[in-house]
C-alpha cells in the first residue's frame, strides 16, 4: 500500500492551493481517507477525511467552510484549501484506515508530507 501526498508550495495569506493524495495497493473504496497537518512544534492533526461508500465527509472546526475534501475514485483524493491563513501553514500527510479517528497515531497508512507555507 501506498499514499502519495503533493501539491504544497508557498502562498499568500487568502490565497488557495489544491493538494492531492495518489493511492495504490489495494481499493479503498470503504476507506476512511483523511488529511492531517503538522506544524513545527506541535502535534499532528486532523484536518479532513471523505468516505467514499458511505458518502461522509468531516472536517476539523478550524478549516470548515474553508477547505474541501473530495476525489475524483476511491484512490484519488484532493483537498482544496482556500482563504488560508499563516496559521495553516504545516506539513499536509494524507492517510487512510477503514475507520475514522480523530487522533492520527490510530490510522494504519500515511502517505509522506508535503509542506504549506502560507506567508502574511
Amino acid at each position: 500500500v501506498q499514499l502519495q501526498a503533493f501539491g504544497g508550495g508557498l502562498v499568500q495569506a487568502g490565497g488557495s492551493l489544491r493538494l492531492s493524495c495518489a493511492a495504490s495497493g489495494r481499493t479503498f473504496s470503504r476507506y476512511y481517507m483523511g488529511w492531517f497537518r503538522q506544524a513545527p512544534g506541535k502535534e499532528r492533526e486532523f484536518v479532513a477525511t471523505i468516505n467514499w461508500s458511505a458518502s461522509t465527509t468531516i472536517y476539523a472546526d478550524s478549516v470548515r467552510g474553508r477547505f474541501t475534501i473530495s476525489g475524483n475514485n476511491a484512490n484519488t483524493m484532493y483537498l482544496q484549501m482556500n482563504s488560508l491563513k499563516p496559521e495553516d501553514t504545516a506539513v499536509y500527510y494524507c492517510a487512510a484506515d477503514p475507520n475514522y479517528y480523530l487522533r492520527s497515531d490510530r490510522w494504519n497508512y500515511w502517505g509522506q508530507g508535503t509542506l504549506v507555507t502560507v506567508s502574511s
